[in-house]
């Protein structure tokens, strides 16, 4: 997907998103410069669906066993989001423009945290 893509809060917007299936990652510029590559794993264990996050902070779940997932198609929601559809059958999740862009900027912390949660948890990210 190309073009300009409007959030009308003015926040930054994505001018470019492109789907590496084969690297199984995806890869999002924003016009105020930022570009993400984010793996497919990440992406689907941050879901933003009630499946993923739960109803509230206390409610997130920890997702385990998803290192090898991949992501079989993207499809635009308005203006605003894409659906990611992963290759473990999860596509509940609307992954907002803002919400794209939080996750990219605080990549690293998030997938340490992760790393660390499966730890503590004795999972793994292997199936």
């Amino acid at each position: 997907m190309t073009g300009e893509i409007y959030d009308q809060a003015g926040r930054p917007k994505p001018v470019e998103i492109r789907l590496k299936k084969d690297d199984k990652k995806l890869l999002v510029s924003y016009d105020d410069g930022h570009e993400f590559q984010f793996p497919a794993e990440l992406l689907r264990v941050e879901s933003p669906s009630a499946e993923v996050q739960g109803h509230g902070a206390s409610q997130k779940q920890l997702v385990a066993g998803r290192r090898h997932v991949g992501i079989m198609e993207l499809e635009p929601v308005g203006n605003y989001a894409i659906r990611i559809s992963f290759d473990d059958l999860h596509d509940t999740g609307l992954f907002s423009w803002a919400y794209l862009y939080e996750l990219g900027l605080k990549q690293e912390t998030i997938w340490t945290s992760y790393i660390e949660n499966l730890a503590t948890q004795g999972l793994s990210r292997d199936p």
